[in-house]
Protein backbone atom coordinates (compact mmCIF):
# COMPACT_ATOMS: atom_id res chain seq x y z
CA UNK A 1 0.00 0.00 0.00
CA UNK A 2 1.46 3.40 -1.19
CA UNK A 3 1.75 5.91 1.75
CA UNK A 4 3.67 8.59 0.35
CA UNK A 5 1.67 9.34 -2.55
CA UNK A 6 1.16 12.82 -3.54
CA UNK A 7 -1.77 14.87 -5.30
CA UNK A 8 0.03 15.07 -9.02
CA UNK A 9 0.05 17.93 -12.01
CA UNK A 10 -2.88 19.74 -12.87
CA UNK A 11 -5.33 18.37 -9.93
CA UNK A 12 -3.02 19.02 -7.48
CA UNK A 13 -2.90 22.82 -8.75
CA UNK A 14 -6.45 22.46 -8.79
CA UNK A 15 -6.97 21.17 -4.90
CA UNK A 16 -4.03 22.93 -3.59
CA UNK A 17 -6.41 26.67 -4.85
CA UNK A 18 -9.30 24.92 -2.65
CA UNK A 19 -7.57 24.89 0.34
CA UNK A 20 -6.59 28.70 -0.26
CA UNK A 21 -10.24 29.23 -0.71
CA UNK A 22 -11.30 26.77 2.19
CA UNK A 23 -8.65 28.37 4.55
CA UNK A 24 -10.05 31.83 4.22
CA UNK A 25 -13.32 31.20 4.74
CA UNK A 26 -12.10 29.41 7.94
CA UNK A 27 -10.48 32.79 8.05
CA UNK A 28 -13.36 34.94 7.28
CA UNK A 29 -15.82 32.41 9.97
CA UNK A 30 -12.76 32.69 12.64
CA UNK A 31 -12.96 36.77 12.05
CA UNK A 32 -16.44 36.90 12.64
CA UNK A 33 -16.35 35.37 16.24
CA UNK A 34 -13.69 37.83 17.07
CA UNK A 35 -15.49 40.56 16.05
CA UNK A 36 -18.67 39.52 18.01
CA UNK A 37 -16.62 38.77 20.92
CA UNK A 38 -15.42 42.74 20.87
CA UNK A 39 -18.47 43.75 20.49
CA UNK A 40 -20.32 42.31 22.88
CA UNK A 41 -17.50 44.14 25.62
CA UNK A 42 -16.68 40.23 27.18
CA UNK A 43 -14.65 41.11 30.12
CA UNK A 44 -12.66 37.40 30.32
CA UNK A 45 -11.76 38.68 26.94
CA UNK A 46 -8.63 41.16 27.18
CA UNK A 47 -7.97 43.40 24.63
CA UNK A 48 -4.45 42.29 23.75
CA UNK A 49 -5.95 38.65 23.32
CA UNK A 50 -8.31 39.91 20.71
CA UNK A 51 -5.66 42.25 19.01
CA UNK A 52 -3.80 39.10 18.56
CA UNK A 53 -6.35 37.40 16.86
CA UNK A 54 -6.68 39.62 14.55
CA UNK A 55 -3.43 40.24 14.02
CA UNK A 56 -3.22 36.17 13.37
CA UNK A 57 -6.03 36.49 10.77
CA UNK A 58 -4.82 38.88 9.44
CA UNK A 59 -1.22 37.23 8.89
CA UNK A 60 -2.97 34.31 7.43
CA UNK A 61 -4.74 36.27 5.02
CA UNK A 62 -1.72 37.55 3.52
CA UNK A 63 -0.12 33.97 3.86
CA UNK A 64 -2.95 32.81 1.60
CA UNK A 65 -2.65 35.79 -1.10
CA UNK A 66 1.16 34.47 -0.71
CA UNK A 67 0.12 30.76 -1.21
CA UNK A 68 -1.64 31.59 -4.42
CA UNK A 69 1.58 32.77 -6.35
CA UNK A 70 3.61 30.35 -4.57
CA UNK A 71 3.10 27.53 -7.31
CA UNK A 72 4.61 29.75 -9.66
CA UNK A 73 8.34 29.60 -7.63
CA UNK A 74 8.13 26.43 -5.68
CA UNK A 75 7.21 23.39 -8.15
CA UNK A 76 6.03 20.29 -6.14
CA UNK A 77 2.60 19.82 -4.95
CA UNK A 78 4.44 18.54 -2.13
CA UNK A 79 6.95 21.04 -1.14
CA UNK A 80 3.95 23.47 -1.12
CA UNK A 81 1.32 21.63 0.84
CA UNK A 82 4.24 21.10 3.50
CA UNK A 83 5.50 24.29 4.42
CA UNK A 84 1.56 25.59 4.02
CA UNK A 85 1.09 22.87 7.04
CA UNK A 86 3.87 23.91 8.44
CA UNK A 87 2.96 28.01 8.96
CA UNK A 88 -0.46 26.50 9.23
CA UNK A 89 0.32 24.55 12.45
CA UNK A 90 2.25 27.03 14.01
CA UNK A 91 -0.79 29.82 13.77
CA UNK A 92 -2.91 27.40 14.82
CA UNK A 93 -0.51 26.78 17.87
CA UNK A 94 -0.35 31.00 18.38
CA UNK A 95 -4.12 31.53 17.85
CA UNK A 96 -5.01 28.24 20.79
CA UNK A 97 -2.20 30.53 23.21
CA UNK A 98 -3.74 33.51 22.65
CA UNK A 99 -7.17 32.35 23.14
CA UNK A 100 -6.88 30.40 26.48
CA UNK A 101 -3.80 27.66 25.75
CA UNK A 102 -5.27 24.55 27.77
CA UNK A 103 -8.56 25.53 27.39
CA UNK A 104 -8.82 26.74 24.23
CA UNK A 105 -11.06 25.27 21.38
CA UNK A 106 -9.37 26.49 18.72
CA UNK A 107 -7.22 23.32 18.78
CA UNK A 108 -9.83 21.69 16.93
CA UNK A 109 -7.96 23.41 13.76
CA UNK A 110 -5.48 21.31 13.96
CA UNK A 111 -7.52 18.04 12.27
CA UNK A 112 -8.00 20.51 9.28
CA UNK A 113 -4.78 20.60 8.62
CA UNK A 114 -4.01 17.09 9.03
CA UNK A 115 -6.95 16.51 6.61
CA UNK A 116 -5.47 18.09 4.04
CA UNK A 117 -2.29 16.58 4.46
CA UNK A 118 -3.63 12.99 4.38
CA UNK A 119 -5.39 14.59 1.19
CA UNK A 120 -2.29 15.99 -0.27
CA UNK A 121 0.65 13.59 1.15
CA UNK A 122 -0.85 10.80 1.49
CA UNK A 123 -0.48 8.30 5.18
CA UNK A 124 3.16 9.40 5.44
CA UNK A 125 2.56 12.77 5.23
CA UNK A 126 -0.87 12.94 7.49
CA UNK A 127 1.05 11.39 10.22
CA UNK A 128 4.23 13.71 9.96
CA UNK A 129 2.24 16.85 10.59
CA UNK A 130 -0.03 15.26 13.69
CA UNK A 131 3.22 14.20 14.95
CA UNK A 132 4.19 18.14 14.30
CA UNK A 133 0.57 19.29 15.90
CA UNK A 134 1.28 16.93 19.02
CA UNK A 135 4.99 18.52 19.44
CA UNK A 136 3.28 22.13 19.16
CA UNK A 137 0.25 21.79 21.39
CA UNK A 138 2.31 19.56 24.11
CA UNK A 139 4.95 21.97 24.06
CA UNK A 140 2.21 25.05 24.34
CA UNK A 141 0.49 23.28 27.24
CA UNK A 142 4.28 22.61 28.99
CA UNK A 143 5.28 25.89 28.52
CA UNK A 144 2.19 26.80 30.38
CA UNK A 145 2.14 24.54 32.64
CA UNK A 146 6.12 24.99 33.92
CA UNK A 147 5.07 29.03 34.10
CA UNK A 148 7.25 29.64 31.20
CA UNK A 149 4.89 31.26 29.38
CA UNK A 150 1.28 33.04 30.55
CA UNK A 151 -2.03 32.95 29.61
CA UNK A 152 -3.42 35.69 27.28
CA UNK A 153 -7.32 34.77 27.71
CA UNK A 154 -9.03 34.79 31.72
CA UNK A 155 -7.21 35.90 34.90
CA UNK A 156 -3.38 35.66 33.73
CA UNK A 157 -1.93 35.45 36.66
CA UNK A 158 -3.40 32.55 38.25
CA UNK A 159 -3.01 29.18 36.31
CA UNK A 160 -5.73 26.93 37.75
CA UNK A 161 -5.42 23.89 35.66
CA UNK A 162 -4.34 20.61 37.70
CA UNK A 163 -1.20 18.53 36.10
CA UNK A 164 -4.04 15.78 35.42
CA UNK A 165 -6.16 17.36 33.42
CA UNK A 166 -3.43 19.21 31.35
CA UNK A 167 -2.25 15.40 30.87
CA UNK A 168 -5.56 14.30 30.27
CA UNK A 169 -6.12 17.00 27.45
CA UNK A 170 -2.77 16.80 26.03
CA UNK A 171 -3.23 12.62 25.70
CA UNK A 172 -6.90 13.30 24.48
CA UNK A 173 -5.57 15.52 21.37
CA UNK A 174 -2.12 13.50 20.32
CA UNK A 175 -4.27 10.11 20.28
CA UNK A 176 -7.12 11.86 18.27
CA UNK A 177 -4.56 13.60 16.04
CA UNK A 178 -3.01 10.24 15.13
CA UNK A 179 -6.59 8.42 14.95
CA UNK A 180 -7.70 11.41 12.73
CA UNK A 181 -4.17 11.09 10.74
CA UNK A 182 -5.06 7.12 9.87
CA UNK A 183 -8.99 7.46 9.02
CA UNK A 184 -8.13 10.27 6.83
CA UNK A 185 -5.57 8.60 5.33
CA UNK A 186 -7.13 5.43 4.96
CA UNK A 187 -10.20 7.07 3.16
CA UNK A 188 -7.86 9.48 0.86
CA UNK A 189 -6.06 5.95 -0.27
CA UNK A 190 -9.41 3.99 -0.61
CA UNK A 191 -10.79 7.03 -2.30
CA UNK A 192 -7.53 7.23 -4.78
CA UNK A 193 -7.76 3.58 -5.41
CA UNK A 194 -11.04 3.73 -6.39
CA UNK A 195 -10.42 6.59 -8.30
CA UNK A 196 -7.56 4.85 -9.86
CA UNK A 197 -9.62 1.70 -10.87
CA UNK A 198 -12.50 3.78 -12.26
CA UNK A 199 -9.95 5.22 -14.35
CA UNK A 200 -8.88 2.06 -15.64
CA UNK A 201 -11.95 0.68 -15.83
CA UNK A 202 -12.58 3.84 -18.23
CA UNK A 203 -9.54 3.32 -20.25
CA UNK A 204 -10.61 0.07 -20.72
CA UNK A 205 -14.17 0.85 -21.91
CA UNK A 206 -12.59 4.01 -24.10
CA UNK A 207 -10.16 1.26 -25.66
CA UNK A 208 -12.91 -1.59 -26.37
CA UNK A 209 -15.09 1.15 -27.85
CA UNK A 210 -11.87 2.16 -29.70
CA UNK A 211 -11.20 -1.27 -31.14
CA UNK A 212 -15.03 -1.63 -31.83
CA UNK A 213 -15.63 1.34 -33.84
CA UNK A 214 -11.95 0.67 -35.47
CA UNK A 215 -13.90 -2.67 -36.43
CA UNK A 216 -16.62 -1.65 -37.33
CA UNK A 217 -15.31 1.19 -39.79
CA UNK A 218 -12.27 -1.05 -40.84
CA UNK A 219 -14.87 -3.80 -42.34
CA UNK A 220 -15.55 -3.40 -46.03
CA UNK A 221 -19.40 -4.54 -45.65
CA UNK A 222 -21.87 -1.80 -44.51
CA UNK A 223 -23.07 -1.98 -41.06
CA UNK A 224 -26.30 -0.74 -39.82
CA UNK A 225 -28.13 -0.22 -36.79
CA UNK A 226 -32.00 0.99 -36.54
CA UNK A 227 -34.17 0.95 -33.44
CA UNK A 228 -37.49 -0.68 -33.16
CA UNK A 229 -39.20 1.95 -34.87
CA UNK A 230 -36.68 1.68 -38.18
CA UNK A 231 -34.54 5.01 -37.47
CA UNK A 232 -30.91 4.45 -38.03
CA UNK A 233 -28.38 4.56 -34.89
CA UNK A 234 -25.28 4.27 -36.42
CA UNK A 235 -23.68 3.96 -39.73
CA UNK A 236 -20.08 2.57 -40.73
CA UNK A 237 -18.17 3.67 -42.96
CA UNK A 238 -18.36 0.67 -45.68
CA UNK A 239 -22.07 1.91 -45.48
CA UNK A 240 -21.13 5.57 -46.89
CA UNK A 241 -19.24 4.32 -49.62
CA UNK A 242 -21.91 1.90 -50.84
CA UNK A 243 -24.95 3.90 -50.49
CA UNK A 244 -23.26 7.29 -51.47
CA UNK A 245 -24.86 8.94 -48.30
CA UNK A 246 -23.06 10.66 -45.46
CA UNK A 247 -23.07 9.49 -42.19
CA UNK A 248 -24.86 12.98 -41.25
CA UNK A 249 -27.19 12.64 -43.67
CA UNK A 250 -28.91 9.44 -42.47
CA UNK A 251 -28.77 9.64 -38.93
CA UNK A 252 -32.07 9.17 -37.39
CA UNK A 253 -33.89 8.91 -40.27
CA UNK A 254 -35.99 5.91 -40.99
CA UNK A 255 -34.66 3.28 -43.09
CA UNK A 256 -37.14 3.17 -45.92
CA UNK A 257 -35.65 6.46 -46.39
CA UNK A 258 -31.92 5.80 -47.52
CA UNK A 259 -32.42 2.18 -48.55
CA UNK A 260 -35.71 1.18 -49.23
CA UNK A 261 -34.78 -2.01 -50.77
CA UNK A 262 -33.44 -3.18 -47.44
CA UNK A 263 -36.23 -1.66 -45.94
CA UNK A 264 -38.69 -4.23 -47.51
CA UNK A 265 -36.76 -6.90 -46.65
CA UNK A 266 -36.30 -5.62 -42.94
CA UNK A 267 -40.37 -5.38 -42.99
CA UNK A 268 -40.28 -9.13 -44.01
CA UNK A 269 -38.54 -10.38 -41.08
CA UNK A 270 -37.23 -13.71 -42.83
CA UNK A 271 -33.99 -12.92 -43.30
CA UNK A 272 -32.00 -13.37 -39.86
CA UNK A 273 -28.33 -14.69 -40.69
CA UNK A 274 -28.87 -15.46 -43.95
CA UNK A 275 -27.70 -13.16 -47.02
CA UNK A 276 -30.83 -11.87 -49.57
CA UNK A 277 -30.40 -9.79 -51.90
CA UNK A 278 -32.07 -6.44 -53.53
CA UNK A 279 -31.52 -3.94 -55.60
CA UNK A 280 -30.95 -0.39 -54.52
CA UNK A 281 -30.55 3.10 -56.01
CA UNK A 282 -27.07 5.16 -54.89
CA UNK A 283 -26.78 8.88 -54.47
CA UNK A 284 -25.61 9.45 -57.90
CA UNK A 285 -28.21 7.23 -59.25
CA UNK A 286 -26.16 3.94 -59.86
CA UNK A 287 -28.54 0.96 -59.81
CA UNK A 288 -26.54 -1.63 -57.24
CA UNK A 289 -27.43 -5.48 -56.63
CA UNK A 290 -27.11 -5.42 -52.69
CA UNK A 291 -26.53 -8.50 -50.57
CA UNK A 292 -27.86 -7.95 -47.13
CA UNK A 293 -28.49 -10.16 -44.21
CA UNK A 294 -30.59 -8.98 -40.82
CA UNK A 295 -29.92 -9.49 -36.97
CA UNK A 296 -31.80 -8.72 -34.23
CA UNK A 297 -29.83 -5.59 -31.88
CA UNK A 298 -30.43 -6.82 -28.29
CA UNK A 299 -30.15 -5.18 -24.94
CA UNK A 300 -28.54 -6.23 -21.43
CA UNK A 301 -31.95 -7.94 -20.50
CA UNK A 302 -31.53 -10.10 -24.21
CA UNK A 303 -34.89 -8.25 -25.21
CA UNK A 304 -34.72 -6.88 -28.75
CA UNK A 305 -34.41 -3.43 -29.15
CA UNK A 306 -33.77 -3.14 -33.51
CA UNK A 307 -31.61 -4.62 -36.30
CA UNK A 308 -28.26 -4.84 -37.07
CA UNK A 309 -28.18 -5.24 -40.77
CA UNK A 310 -25.23 -6.27 -42.86
CA UNK A 311 -24.97 -5.53 -46.70
CA UNK A 312 -22.60 -5.18 -49.35
CA UNK A 313 -22.47 -4.16 -53.04
CA UNK A 314 -22.89 -7.39 -54.79
CA UNK A 315 -22.77 -5.64 -58.48
CA UNK A 316 -19.42 -6.03 -59.56
CA UNK A 317 -19.27 -9.62 -58.42
CA UNK A 318 -22.90 -10.49 -60.34
CA UNK A 319 -21.21 -8.80 -63.15
CA UNK A 320 -18.03 -11.45 -63.22
CA UNK A 321 -20.43 -13.76 -62.74
CA UNK A 322 -22.48 -12.70 -65.67
CA UNK A 323 -18.54 -12.45 -67.91
CA UNK A 324 -17.75 -15.76 -66.38
CA UNK A 325 -20.71 -17.53 -67.19
CA UNK A 326 -20.79 -15.61 -70.74
CA UNK A 327 -17.34 -16.66 -71.48
CA UNK A 328 -17.63 -20.17 -71.09
CA UNK A 329 -20.52 -20.16 -73.03
CA UNK A 330 -18.53 -18.78 -75.54
CA UNK A 331 -15.62 -20.83 -75.62
CA UNK A 332 -17.83 -23.87 -75.44
CA UNK A 333 -19.93 -22.01 -78.73
CA UNK A 334 -16.17 -21.64 -80.20
CA UNK A 335 -15.54 -24.98 -80.33
CA UNK A 336 -18.69 -25.78 -81.27
CA UNK A 337 -18.64 -23.14 -84.28
CA UNK A 338 -15.13 -24.13 -85.09
CA UNK A 339 -16.38 -28.03 -85.50
CA UNK A 340 -19.98 -27.37 -87.03
CA UNK A 341 -18.07 -24.89 -89.82
CA UNK A 342 -15.21 -27.27 -91.19
CA UNK A 343 -18.03 -29.55 -91.30
CA UNK A 344 -20.00 -27.13 -93.23
CA UNK A 345 -17.47 -25.95 -95.38
CA UNK A 346 -16.45 -29.39 -96.71
CA UNK A 347 -19.79 -29.97 -98.24
CA UNK A 348 -20.51 -27.17 -99.24
CA UNK A 349 -17.33 -27.08 -101.37
CA UNK A 350 -18.56 -30.34 -103.21
CA UNK A 351 -21.86 -28.45 -103.78
CA UNK A 352 -20.14 -25.65 -105.25
CA UNK A 353 -17.98 -27.44 -107.58
CA UNK A 354 -21.06 -29.45 -108.65
CA UNK A 355 -22.79 -26.40 -108.92
CA UNK A 356 -20.00 -25.03 -111.89
CA UNK A 357 -20.07 -28.39 -113.55
CA UNK A 358 -23.64 -28.35 -114.22
CA UNK A 359 -23.37 -24.87 -115.55
CA UNK A 360 -20.73 -25.90 -117.60
CA UNK A 361 -21.47 -28.97 -119.16
CA UNK A 362 -25.58 -29.51 -119.37
CA UNK A 363 -27.51 -27.47 -121.24
CA UNK A 364 -29.87 -25.72 -118.94
CA UNK A 365 -33.30 -24.37 -119.62
CA UNK A 366 -34.84 -20.92 -117.75
CA UNK A 367 -36.45 -22.84 -115.14
CA UNK A 368 -33.04 -25.09 -114.40
CA UNK A 369 -31.18 -21.73 -114.24
CA UNK A 370 -33.84 -20.90 -111.36
CA UNK A 371 -33.20 -23.70 -109.69
CA UNK A 372 -29.43 -23.76 -109.86
CA UNK A 373 -30.08 -19.70 -108.65
CA UNK A 374 -32.01 -20.68 -105.32
CA UNK A 375 -29.17 -23.80 -104.91
CA UNK A 376 -26.41 -21.15 -105.43
CA UNK A 377 -28.14 -18.70 -102.94
CA UNK A 378 -28.63 -21.21 -100.14
CA UNK A 379 -24.69 -22.17 -100.55
CA UNK A 380 -24.03 -18.92 -99.60
CA UNK A 381 -26.32 -18.67 -96.68
CA UNK A 382 -24.89 -21.50 -95.71
CA UNK A 383 -21.26 -20.11 -96.63
CA UNK A 384 -21.63 -16.93 -94.49
CA UNK A 385 -23.16 -19.44 -91.52
CA UNK A 386 -20.28 -21.06 -91.95
CA UNK A 387 -18.13 -17.99 -91.75
CA UNK A 388 -19.68 -16.29 -88.80
CA UNK A 389 -18.89 -19.44 -86.85
CA UNK A 390 -15.27 -19.17 -87.73
CA UNK A 391 -15.39 -15.62 -86.14
CA UNK A 392 -16.81 -16.34 -83.37
CA UNK A 393 -14.40 -19.59 -82.71
CA UNK A 394 -11.10 -17.45 -83.80
CA UNK A 395 -9.21 -16.83 -80.90
CA UNK A 396 -7.18 -13.15 -80.68
CA UNK A 397 -4.07 -14.23 -80.70
CA UNK A 398 -4.55 -15.89 -84.48
CA UNK A 399 -5.88 -12.41 -85.63
CA UNK A 400 -3.44 -10.59 -87.73
CA UNK A 401 -3.76 -6.64 -87.66
CA UNK A 402 -3.30 -3.76 -90.03
CA UNK A 403 -3.36 -0.07 -89.53
CA UNK A 404 -6.79 1.11 -90.98
CA UNK A 405 -8.19 4.11 -91.92
CA UNK A 406 -11.68 4.45 -90.01
CA UNK A 407 -13.30 6.00 -92.28
CA UNK A 408 -12.56 4.30 -95.50
CA UNK A 409 -13.60 1.09 -93.74
CA UNK A 410 -16.97 2.26 -93.10
CA UNK A 411 -17.34 3.04 -96.84
CA UNK A 412 -16.43 -0.28 -98.04
CA UNK A 413 -19.24 -1.53 -95.31
CA UNK A 414 -21.81 0.79 -96.72
CA UNK A 415 -21.12 -0.53 -99.85
CA UNK A 416 -20.86 -4.33 -99.32
CA UNK A 417 -24.27 -3.36 -97.77
CA UNK A 418 -25.83 -2.07 -100.36
CA UNK A 419 -25.40 -4.86 -102.29
CA UNK A 420 -27.63 -6.54 -100.04
CA UNK A 421 -31.96 -7.06 -99.96
CA UNK A 422 -31.88 -4.97 -96.89
CA UNK A 423 -31.22 -1.88 -98.76
CA UNK A 424 -34.04 0.37 -100.22
CA UNK A 425 -34.23 3.66 -102.07
CA UNK A 426 -36.12 5.43 -99.24
CA UNK A 427 -33.02 5.25 -97.38
CA UNK A 428 -31.02 8.92 -96.23
CA UNK A 429 -27.45 8.39 -95.49
CA UNK A 430 -25.70 10.98 -93.52
CA UNK A 431 -21.53 10.32 -93.35
CA UNK A 432 -19.77 12.45 -90.97
CA UNK A 433 -16.09 11.71 -90.71
CA UNK A 434 -13.00 12.98 -89.72
CA UNK A 435 -10.35 12.03 -92.08
CA UNK A 436 -7.20 11.80 -89.27
CA UNK A 437 -8.80 8.89 -87.54
CA UNK A 438 -7.06 5.97 -87.89
CA UNK A 439 -7.38 2.16 -86.08
CA UNK A 440 -5.02 -0.76 -85.39
CA UNK A 441 -6.79 -4.06 -86.00
CA UNK A 442 -7.79 -6.84 -88.59
CA UNK A 443 -10.01 -5.60 -91.74
CA UNK A 444 -12.03 -8.25 -91.93
CA UNK A 445 -13.16 -8.76 -89.26
CA UNK A 446 -13.95 -5.05 -87.81
CA UNK A 447 -15.76 -4.52 -91.49
CA UNK A 448 -17.85 -7.80 -90.65
CA UNK A 449 -18.82 -5.90 -87.28
CA UNK A 450 -19.92 -2.69 -88.98
CA UNK A 451 -21.78 -4.18 -91.31
CA UNK A 452 -23.50 -6.45 -89.15
CA UNK A 453 -24.46 -3.12 -87.22
CA UNK A 454 -25.55 -1.10 -90.43
CA UNK A 455 -27.69 -4.70 -91.38
CA UNK A 456 -29.73 -4.23 -88.44
CA UNK A 457 -30.03 -0.82 -88.84
CA UNK A 458 -31.37 -1.00 -91.89
CA UNK A 459 -33.68 -4.04 -91.00
CA UNK A 460 -35.25 -1.60 -88.37
CA UNK A 461 -36.29 0.95 -91.38
CA UNK A 462 -37.67 -0.96 -93.78
CA UNK A 463 -39.84 1.85 -94.81
CA UNK A 464 -36.63 3.68 -95.34
CA UNK A 465 -34.93 6.58 -92.61
CA UNK A 466 -31.92 8.36 -91.95
CA UNK A 467 -29.14 6.45 -91.58
CA UNK A 468 -25.98 8.26 -90.07
CA UNK A 469 -22.84 6.69 -89.44
CA UNK A 470 -19.68 8.68 -88.05
CA UNK A 471 -15.90 8.57 -86.88
CA UNK A 472 -14.56 10.29 -84.24
CA UNK A 473 -11.90 10.25 -81.99
CA UNK A 474 -13.49 9.95 -77.95
CA UNK A 475 -11.83 10.92 -75.09
CA UNK A 476 -12.43 8.93 -71.37
CA UNK A 477 -15.56 6.99 -71.55
CA UNK A 478 -17.74 5.62 -68.65
CA UNK A 479 -16.19 1.89 -68.37
CA UNK A 480 -12.60 2.51 -69.80
CA UNK A 481 -9.46 4.41 -70.02
CA UNK A 482 -7.64 6.93 -72.36
CA UNK A 483 -8.13 7.85 -75.78
CA UNK A 484 -10.23 5.50 -78.27
CA UNK A 485 -11.33 6.36 -82.33
CA UNK A 486 -15.21 5.54 -81.93
CA UNK A 487 -17.45 4.69 -85.03
CA UNK A 488 -20.94 5.12 -84.36
CA UNK A 489 -23.71 4.13 -86.36
CA UNK A 490 -27.24 6.04 -85.44
CA UNK A 491 -30.96 5.23 -87.46
CA UNK A 492 -34.66 6.67 -87.01
CA UNK A 493 -36.41 3.13 -86.68
CA UNK A 494 -38.57 1.91 -84.14
CA UNK A 495 -35.89 0.81 -82.06
CA UNK A 496 -35.44 -1.79 -78.89
CA UNK A 497 -37.85 -2.71 -76.75
CA UNK A 498 -35.45 -2.27 -72.97
CA UNK A 499 -36.96 -5.39 -71.84
CA UNK A 500 -34.80 -7.41 -74.29
CA UNK A 501 -31.97 -4.79 -74.80
CA UNK A 502 -29.84 -6.70 -72.64
CA UNK A 503 -29.91 -9.72 -74.38
CA UNK A 504 -29.31 -8.31 -78.22
CA UNK A 505 -25.46 -9.61 -77.85
CA UNK A 506 -26.17 -13.21 -76.76
CA UNK A 507 -25.13 -15.68 -79.28
CA UNK A 508 -28.44 -16.69 -81.22
CA UNK A 509 -30.82 -14.30 -79.54
CA UNK A 510 -32.72 -12.89 -82.41
CA UNK A 511 -36.59 -10.80 -83.05
CA UNK A 512 -36.81 -11.93 -86.80
CA UNK A 513 -37.99 -15.19 -87.87
CA UNK A 514 -35.04 -15.27 -90.59
CA UNK A 515 -32.21 -14.38 -88.34
CA UNK A 516 -29.44 -16.38 -86.86
CA UNK A 517 -29.05 -14.14 -84.10
CA UNK A 518 -25.27 -13.91 -84.60
CA UNK A 519 -24.73 -10.52 -86.08
CA UNK A 520 -24.60 -8.19 -82.61
CA UNK A 521 -22.94 -11.20 -80.68
CA UNK A 522 -20.15 -11.52 -83.70
CA UNK A 523 -19.55 -7.78 -83.14
CA UNK A 524 -19.26 -8.28 -79.54
CA UNK A 525 -16.64 -10.97 -79.89
CA UNK A 526 -14.44 -8.35 -82.51
CA UNK A 527 -14.86 -5.66 -80.31
CA UNK A 528 -12.83 -7.90 -77.18
CA UNK A 529 -10.57 -9.11 -79.57
CA UNK A 530 -9.42 -5.69 -80.50
CA UNK A 531 -9.70 -4.59 -76.77
CA UNK A 532 -12.06 -1.87 -77.25
CA UNK A 533 -16.25 -1.51 -76.10
CA UNK A 534 -19.32 -2.10 -77.99
CA UNK A 535 -22.46 0.26 -76.86
CA UNK A 536 -26.08 0.17 -77.98
CA UNK A 537 -28.56 3.13 -76.84
CA UNK A 538 -31.71 2.51 -77.97
CA UNK A 539 -35.31 3.51 -76.93
CA UNK A 540 -38.90 2.24 -78.52
CA UNK A 541 -40.07 4.40 -81.42
CA UNK A 542 -36.86 6.55 -81.00
CA UNK A 543 -34.32 4.81 -82.68
CA UNK A 544 -30.95 3.05 -82.01
CA UNK A 545 -27.48 4.21 -81.43
CA UNK A 546 -24.07 1.89 -81.81
CA UNK A 547 -21.07 3.10 -80.85
CA UNK A 548 -17.61 1.06 -81.23
CA UNK A 549 -14.62 1.94 -79.73
CA UNK A 550 -11.48 1.07 -80.67
CA UNK A 551 -8.10 2.28 -78.22
CA UNK A 552 -5.43 4.46 -79.88
CA UNK A 553 -1.96 2.84 -79.84
CA UNK A 554 1.09 4.55 -80.17
CA UNK A 555 2.06 2.54 -83.66
CA UNK A 556 -1.50 3.77 -85.30
CA UNK A 557 -1.03 7.44 -86.69
CA UNK A 558 -3.89 9.92 -86.48
CA UNK A 559 -3.08 11.47 -89.23
CA UNK A 560 -4.20 11.41 -92.97
CA UNK A 561 -2.70 9.06 -95.44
Amino acid sequence: MTTGKTVPGDEGVARLRWLIFLRLFVLSFLLGIAALIQSSGDEAVSDSSLYLVFAIIGVTYVLSIFYIVLPRFLAGAALNVSLQAIIDVTLITALVYVTGGVGSIYSILYPLVIIYGALFMGRRGALLIASLAAICYGGLLDLEYFGYIHSMYGDTNHYSFTAGYVFSRLFIHIVFFYIIAVLAAFVVERERRVTSLLTEREDSFRRLDLLHKSIIESVNVGIVTVDGEGAIRSFNRAAEEITGRRRYQVMKRNIEEVVPGIARILAGGDTERRMVETTETSADGREMIMGCSLSPLLDSSMQQVGNIIIFRDLTEMKAMEREVERNKKMAFLGEMSAVLAHELRNPLASISGSIQLLRRDLPLDEGDRKLMDIIERGRNQLETLAGDFLLLARSRAAIPEDDIDASVLVDEGLESVRMGNDWNGDINLVRRYDEKCRIRGNRTEVRQAVMNIISNALQAMPEGGELAVETRSAGDTSSRKGDFIEIEIRDTGNGIDPGILKNVREPFFTTRESGTGLGLAIVERVMEHHGGYFRIESATGRGTRAMLGFPVHDDAVNSGE
